[in-house]
């Protein structure tokens, strides 16, 4: 009986000891034991709305084990997806052909391409920012016997240009033609290109979300104005970026862009049709290649006349047997009273 109350003594004894301790730490190789908790000096003032519960502030990230994407927790108990970027990197997309600061890194002809391809261009994790929301001043296609192969949106400069879609920076460089250029490759496997800025604010490899900001619009490069020269690539082709958004409205024109072989065709201008009217014409596989005949047809016609010393636009008309308004609106946007001889003039 006396061995049963001493062991219920000693227990009793460390239960009290355990309990005065349990909020002590023991330092490794120290006799001595800490708090385990942090002691706040009571001169120490927080500073009121460092976090403002209820306001919509992210608060964690969460991997849910799907692979490709996160799930981001938000103080007023709301939440939403995001791509992950980590995971991404090892893709096909963003391995293959990846060749950083190259203008274009993709060596497939025309030809091997399919002839419709359907691509999303956002989903439930994903969506468009317009890189620079306003009325299209230089569109897509032949100007001045050169092509050229994006729009024009005009900017001041300084003016922030952000990114259309989420993505990865491939190139961040400067280039005679296109100045300080940045080029995004997005995991549908297309490439934005933001011309002429006056500042690059995103490295190679940067991963960047629709709307982040990336550089500053400007003029350099060969640029007459500030502008936002903005392209859209598929393998390195280039087609009209009206096809996929409207720029004034700054809207996606659908989430599921058909890309037809045709389009990329430098002759091949975005044209306002309904969805039924572009599939009518456009979808079976023998209306695409013949409407890729009836472009390369019409490009092999297309003459042009080189400007000499002495020329004026009137006489290059006359010498044509064009009338002035014709060769006006032929070649968009020359100006009459700025000829230069070696200049290219579409003259049919």
């Amino acid at each position: 009986m006396k061995k049963y109350v001493l062991i219920l003594g000693l227990l009793l004894a460390s239960s009290a000891l355990f309990a005065q301790e349990r909020d002590f730490t023991q330092f490794p190789g120290s006799r001595r034991s800490v708090p385990d908790t942090l002691r706040v000096p009571d001169d120490f003032v927080t500073e009121l709305g460092a976090f403002q519960q209820g306001k919509g502030v992210e608060v964690d990230t969460l991997d849910i084990q799907d692979g490709r994407l996160l799930l981001v927790l938000k103080d007023d108990h709301t939440w939403y997806y995001i791509k992950n970027f980590k995971l991404l990197e090892n893709d096909s997309t963003f391995v293959k052909d990846w060749v950083p600061n190259s203008t274009n890194p993709y060596h497939a002809p025309l030809d091997s391409l399919p002839l419709r391809n359907s691509i999303c261009l956002v989903d439930s994790t994903s969506r468009f920012v317009c890189p620079n929301q306003t009325k299209v001043f230089s569109r897509f296609g032949m100007r001045r016997g050169r092509r050229h192969q994006g729009v024009d949106l005009p900017l001041k400069t300084g003016t922030p240009v952000v990114a259309a879609f989420d993505g990865r920076v491939r190139a961040s460089t400067y280039n005679k033609g296109y100045g300080n250029l940045i080029i995004i490759r997005h995991e549908n496997g297309l490439e934005t290109y933001y011309g002429h800025l006056s500042k690059r604010e995103a490295e190679v490899g940067d991963w960047v979300r629709a709307g982040d900001q990336i550089g500053l619009g400007g003029s350099t490069g060969r640029s007459t104005g500030p502008h936002l020269h903005f392209e859209t690539r598929y393998q390195g082709f280039a087609f009209d970026p009206e096809w996929i958004a409207d720029y004034e409205k700054g809207e996606l024109r659908k989430n599921v862009f058909v890309l037809r072989r045709s389009y990329l065709n430098a002759n091949s201008r975005y044209t306002p049709e309904s969805l039924d009217e572009e599939d009518e014409i456009y979808g079976e596989e023998e209306k695409i290649i013949a409407e890729e005949k009836r472009i390369a047809a019409e490009q092999a016609a297309i003459r042009y006349y080189t400007v000499k010393s002495g020329d004026s636009l009137s006489v290059i008309a006359r010498k044509q047997g064009k009338s002035l308004n014709a060769i006006l609106k032929l070649n968009p946007g020359i100006d009459p009273n700025k000829l230069r001889i070696g200049q290219k003039i579409r003259v049919n």
